[in-house]
């Protein structure tokens, strides 16, 4: 049976906006999905020692070979899902931490890496060297919100969660 566990950002639950939506991406698609929460206060996220923390939190509850996908903070398990093979989907990942960058060049498996131009987190030159699975929002900030309009940004998780769909069926998942 297929799996998916949905891992968050700091600040940003797994019960919240783009991350339910992804989540729903790969109950619709018959995985048991799983929603993490971190059980103690994350360490700085620019801090190297994330990545360890990160992984000794989801390690233990990780089975089979799920999808993972992560928002921000989440992101430092991309060693772990490099680690593992695992294909993963990061919503605004730390492309400026060093570790992020290093262990998604290590990936195995497919990985889509979703961020926004206003976001000081976000480096779209690195994510499109790293993976041809690329959502870059112009003018997005890291929440993916754009100026204007809610609507706007209403539409950009409607974008994002359409190329979740694209994304899982290029790479035949669940398989």
């Amino acid at each position: 049976m297929a799996e998916a566990v949905v891992i968050p950002g700091g600040g940003y639950g797994v019960t919240t906006g783009m991350l339910w939506y992804a989540g729903e991406v790969a109950a619709r698609r018959g995985a048991t999905v799983h929603r993490h929460s971190w059980t103690e206060p994350a360490p700085d996220a620019f801090d190297a020692t994330v990545e360890t923390w990160v992984t000794a939190q989801l390690a233990p509850t990780l089975t089979g070979r799920p999808l993972l996908i992560g928002k921000s903070l989440g992101s430092a398990a991309a060693a772990l899902a490099a680690d593992r093979g695992l294909p993963a989907v990061w919503l605004t990942p730390l492309l400026t931490a060093p570790w992020v960058v290093a262990a998604l060049g290590r990936a195995t498996r497919p990985v889509l890496l979703v961020g926004g131009t206003a976001d000081r987190l976000w480096d779209g030159a690195t994510a499109r060297r790293l993976t041809p699975h690329v959502v870059e929002v112009a003018d997005a900030d890291h929440g993916l919100c754009v100026p204007g309009p809610m609507v706007g940004s209403v539409n950009v998780l409607a974008r994002v969660i359409a190329a979740m769909d694209e994304f899982l069926d290029a790479i035949s998942w669940p398989g």
